[in-house]
């Protein structure tokens, strides 16, 4: 890539530390230019205002201003994709939801200790967000065309003649802020249980189903092994554990299982994994959900419902954050219908009412 066409990108970290081992690791990208790195709030805004980069990643915990007081200031007054970096400690967790809902693109976590960092791990996944993010800010200003792929052999509503009996949502980059958004819509006496697959690290889904919780009138919680589904709850799979559904062998009522197999998934837990077993117990009872998000995770598991007649929804590309899972889903032409966020909720709310029969 061109020299002019880097993405150029602001490292605001409070630790010298940080700010060196996240300038390496994005230097180390030709496509990426580190443009400067600060030290703190009053820093990074006078950076920002004087060198316009793409992309900011800041540090949720810093002394003075904080990383969200800094993150609502940058959105006021200069308004570009920010991912927080963040430890994966209870409070900072919901510091760092916090910040997506007043803005931030995306997070990635950091070790706690000043001293060391597992670049192995945050490497891909910083890289792979300052890219998203930038390409995000490129097509809104006008620099990237994006076109939207055709789908194919797409079920009217005459072909679903079942209500669904479970909803499966797999969600990735921007999806917790777009949780937020579609949940809360849903009434406390849904008839159905919702199984959420949401690309988090360890550390973060416990809190996320709690704030989820307080916000919904439906009940969320972290799912744990071989408890019933139950209507009108929404169950988050754990970070580092694949949820799946199956059958209790007493009576065969569907329960959910946990398990960290296969180790060697790209997502754990994977929305694939999930949607498979949703489709194979389900069949045409299901309904899958494949929302905003990097990658090809739940393309697998949506044809698989598809396949069985289940209702496939996809989030549109104006809505997403990331069109990416969305994008696979729709160009595999497994999708029954592509809609705006905000549509979602009035999709699982028809399904379960249009096509419930007496």
């Amino acid at each position: 890539m061109a020299a002019d066409a880097q993405v150029r990108v602001l490292v605001v970290d409070d630790s010298a530390f940080m700010r060196g081992a996240l300038a390496r690791m994005i230097s180390s990208e030709p496509d990426l230019q580190v443009a400067a790195t600060a030290c703190c709030a009053p820093d990074a805004l006078e950076k920002i205002a004087s060198l316009d980069p793409d992309v900011v990643t800041l540090d949720v915990a810093m002394p003075g201003l904080d990383g969200l007081g800094t993150l609502r200031r940058i959105m006021e007054q200069f308004p570009r994709p920010v991912i927080m970096v963040s430890a994966a400690t209870e409070k900072d967790a919901e510091t760092t939801f916090s910040a997506l809902s007043a803005g931030a693109f995306d997070y990635v976590p950091k070790q706690l200790s000043a001293t060391s960092l597992d670049i192995v791990h945050i490497r891909s996944d910083l890289i792979s967000k300052i890219r998203a993010a930038a390409q995000l800010r490129r097509s809104h200003s006008g620099d990237t065309q994006t076109s939207r792929p055709l789908q194919k052999g797409v079920p009217t509503d005459e072909t679903l003649s079942s209500a669904p009996r479970v909803v499966a949502i797999g969600v990735s980059t921007g999806g917790p802020k777009a949780l937020e958004q579609i949940l809360p819509r849903l009434p406390m006496h849904l008839p159905i249980p919702i199984l959420i697959v949401q690309h988090m690290p360890p550390g973060f889904t416990a809190p996320f189903a709690e704030r989820l919780n307080k916000l919904c009138a439906i009940d969320v919680r972290e799912a744990t092994h071989r408890e019933p589904l139950t209507p009108g709850v929404a169950y988050v799979a754990p970070a580092g554990t694949h949820m799946r559904v199956a059958r209790r062998m007493s009576d065969s009522s569907p329960i959910i299982t946990l398990s960290r197999e296969p180790a060697d998934a790209i997502h754990v837990p994977s929305v694939d994994v999930l949607m498979k077993t949703v489709a194979a117990i389900f069949k045409n009872r299901s309904m899958g959900i494949i929302m905003t998000g990097m990658g090809s995770d739940g393309s697998e598991g949506i044809a698989a419902i598809f396949r069985q007649g289940g209702l496939t929804i996809g989030q549109d590309e104006a809505s997403c954050a990331v069109f990416g899972m969305p994008r696979v889903c729709a160009e595999l032409g497994v999708l029954s219908r592509m809609v705006s966020l905000s549509q979602i909720p009035t999709q699982i709310l028809h399904a379960t009412r249009r096509h419930r029969r007496p």
